[in-house]
């Protein structure tokens, strides 16, 4: 039933990528990833990481992606209209349009085969043991109150010079203008 649902989340997760790479509509390319977040997610919590999921979710399509689709909302234009004597689609020029798609697909292709073999030869303990469920939620609270603290102060403090400085840039252009 778990490996069910792995090829479920999997496949979830790549036919929305697939699907944000071939559509041309910038909105229904968010819609499609928020596909691919949420297959994602279900991946993080089929392998145990259920704090990563919950923050999948909440930061990437709850923040995120969210911010994405009101930007995208606010700021379509409308295509304009072909003048009506035109006949000829606009095209980009392209030299060598099928080389450098086989060279592309050759690269893909040869990464892909390399990567699979450096997979299929290597030798994962991890594998070998029982898959148990676990909360992760208190393990990395204790890690980042203890071990991490110092690097995780460093982190908030950075981001709040950041913001700090990020306020000022706006406040000082506002007043110019």
């Amino acid at each position: 039933m778990i490996q069910l649902a792995f090829y479920g989340f999997s496949a979830l997760t790549l036919l929305g990528a697939i699907a944000v790479l071939v559509t041309r509509n910038v909105l229904y390319a968010a819609f499609f990833l928020l596909l691919t977040l949420l297959g994602v997610a279900g991946l993080f919590v089929l392998a145990s990481a259920d704090f990563l999921a919950v923050a999948q979710i909440m930061i990437y399509v709850g923040g995120v992606l969210v911010l994405v689709i009101f930007g995208v909302m606010l700021t379509h234009k409308a295509e304009p209209t072909a003048a009506v004597n035109s006949q000829t689609a606009n095209r980009v020029p392209s030299l060598n349009r099928t080389g450098a798609t086989l060279a592309g697909f050759a690269i893909a292709t040869s990464l892909f085969v390399a990567l699979y073999t450096l997979l299929a030869r290597a030798n994962f303990p991890l594998l070998n043991e029982p898959v148990g469920w676990q909360s992760t939620i208190q393990t990395i609270g204790k890690q980042l109150m203890t071990e991490y603290v110092v690097p995780f102060e460093i982190a908030g403090v950075l981001l709040l010079a950041a913001l700090v400085g990020a306020t000022y840039l706006a406040a000082r252009n506002q007043t110019t203008n």
